[in-house]
Order: structure tokens, then C-alpha cells, then sequence
């Protein structure tokens, strides 16, 4: 059945005409094509029934909306993620460069414990880089995908859109044909005839596409699910790698220094010039000689 309930062997089992190929046929089938593209594009509602019967194809096209946009953010964070890293290590670096020059000039137990901390500190600045590589790596894996199977898909997405819009025009139509069908008037029999077979091409052009749509979508989720599960395990290893590393290092600065007494420090919230302060102090004592009362007063 068609999208009106009209059946390809109605009127008889006659012979559907073809296309007409005529100019008039032509401009009509493009008035009807752009009379829906127009109400997609103004929001007008639809057939209700059209609009069910592509429910799960709606669905679809929604999550591989959802996948495009994914992996277009995670490309940003993926490189925002790198830069900071390099960023942290190299801070990281310069403090512990900055801690093994002071050592050298104390030799005290302080002096100690800032080569040792100096020590952690670089290295763990240099075993933070190796999250770099499986980072990077994942990166490329996600631009492939997007540039070939996400590209590949949205052409056939555009496709599709394309069939069913030259669809639904042409339902739209046969609906307006035959709303002044007459069957007793043979030309206007054969006018629906020529539009139903229109209707009938433009369904089946549609429903291929429709079809390659979903099993391309369905294929794109799990493409995606696969490589992302073998690229952040990747990252994810070496992630653990690094952070049982860097544990073990300060464990073993933590215990090393165990016992020992910390230093306590007194906190100036201000500075303030010795001369200043005497002056202060001194004309404060007058002050309170002139505040005492004398023996005239009393």
C-alpha cells in the first residue's frame, strides 16, 4: 500500500504509465517538492501518520547527531588535555629544579628533605609526558573516525532527507489530485495514475536510503564503542602506571623523613620601618603624660 491507502493494481489491474517526462509534469513535481520543503523548514505540523512511520528513523538520526557532536568535543578537550599536561610537567620541572639548587646551598636537614622532594618532583614531571602518546593516539583515532565513517554517514543522511522530501511532496501531491478525482473522466484517471506511480518511485528510492541509513548509524555507534574501548584502555594503563610510580616516591620521601621535627614559623602581617615605631611608641608615652590628671586639676 501507498502512504494513502492506493494500491499499485487498483482501477482494474491496468498498466501504471510511467513518469511523463512532459514539462508540465515536471514543474508540478518540483512546486510539490518545494511546497514541502517549505513546510519542514516553517515547522508546520505534518501528516501525523507520515511523521509515526518515521519515528524510528527520527530516533536514529538523532543519536548519530548525538555522535557527531561528541566527537567533535571530545577532539577539543583531547587537545586541551595535552597542552595542560605538558604545561603541569613543566611547572612541575622548574619546581624541582628550583628545590635542587636550594638544597645545594643548605646542609641542613631541610636541605635534605628539599633534594629528595626535588628529586620526586622531576621525575614525576618526566613520567607524566608518557600520558602524551596513547593521548595523541586516541586523538587520531577519533579525527579518522570522524573524517571517513562520520562523513560517510552524513552523506547518506543528506541523501536520505533528499528522497523524503521528493516523497512526501509527491504524497502531497496525489493527495491534491485526488481531492478532484473523478472516476468517470478518463484524463483525470490517468493524471492520478501518472502521480501515483510518481509516489510509488519516490517510496522506494526512499525506503532504500532509509534502510542504509539506519544499518550505517547502527554500525557507527558500534565502531565507536569498539575504538574507544581500545584507545582509553590504553591511556588508562598507562595513567595507573604513572600514578603507582609517583605514589611510591612520596611514600618513600614520607617515610624517610618520619620523625622529624617540623619547623615552626611566625607569620609578619606587615613591615614596618624600627625608627617609625619608636617614634610611635614615644609619642604615645606624652600623650598619656599629658592624660594624666595633676595636682592643680585635683
Amino acid at each position: 500500500m501507498d502512504g494513502y491507502g492506493f494500491s499499485g493494481d487498483m482501477f482494474g489491474g491496468r498498466p501504471v504509465l510511467g513518469e511523463d517526462r512532459s514539462v508540465m509534469a515536471r514543474m508540478q513535481k518540483k512546486f510539490w517538492k518545494t511546497k514541502q520543503v517549505l513546510i519542514k523548514a516553517t515547522g508546520k505540523k505534518e501528516d501525523e501518520h507520515l511523521v509515526a512511520s518515521d519515528a524510528d528513523l527520527d530516533a536514529k538520526l538523532e543519536f548519530f547527531r548525538s555522535i557527531q557532536s561528541t566527537c567533535t568535543e571530545l577532539l577539543k578537550v583531547i587537545e586541551k588535555y595535552q597542552q595542560r599536561i605538558t604545561r603541569l610537567s613543566q611547572e612541575e620541572n622548574e619546581l624541582g629544579l628550583f628545590l635542587r639548587f636550594q638544597a645545594e646551598q643548605d646542609k641542613t636537614k631541610a636541605g635534605s628533605m628539599m633534594d629528595a622532594t626535588s628529586k620526586a618532583l622531576c621525575s614525576s614531571a618526566k613520567q607524566r609526558l608518557a600520558l602524551c602518546p596513547p593521548l595523541q593516539r586516541l586523538e587520531q583515532e577519533v579525527e579518522t573516525f570522524r573524517r571517513r565513517a562520520i562523513a560517510d554517514t552524513l552523506l547518506t543522511v543528506g541523501n536520505m532527507e533528499k528522497a523524503r522530501t521528493e516523497y512526501r511532496g509527491a504524497l502531497l501531491w496525489m493527495k491534491d489530485v485526488s481531492q478532484e478525482l473523478d472516476p468517470d473522466t478518463y484524463k483525470q484517471l490517468e493524471k492520478f495514475r501518472k502521480v501515483q506511480a510518481q509516489v510509488r518511485g519516490t517510496k522506494v528510492h526512499f525506503e532504500k536510503l532509509k534502510n542504509d541509513v539506519c544499518q550505517k548509524v547502527d554500525m557507527l555507534g558500534a565502531s565507536r564503542c569498539n575504538m574507544l574501548s581500545h584507545s582509553l584502555c590504553t591511556y588508562q594503563t598507562t595513567l595507573l602506571q604513572f600514578w603507582e610510580k609517583t605514589a611510591h616516591i612520596m611514600s618513600a620521601i614520607h617515610e624517610a623523613f618520619k620523625g622529624y621535627v617540623p619547623y615552626h614559623f611566625t607569620t609578619l602581617k606587615e613591615l614596618r620601618d624600627p625608627l617609625e615605631q619608636l617614634r610611635e611608641e614615644e609619642v604615645s608615652e606624652i600623650r598619656q603624660d599629658k592624660e594624666k590628671p595633676t595636682t592643680l586639676d585635683k
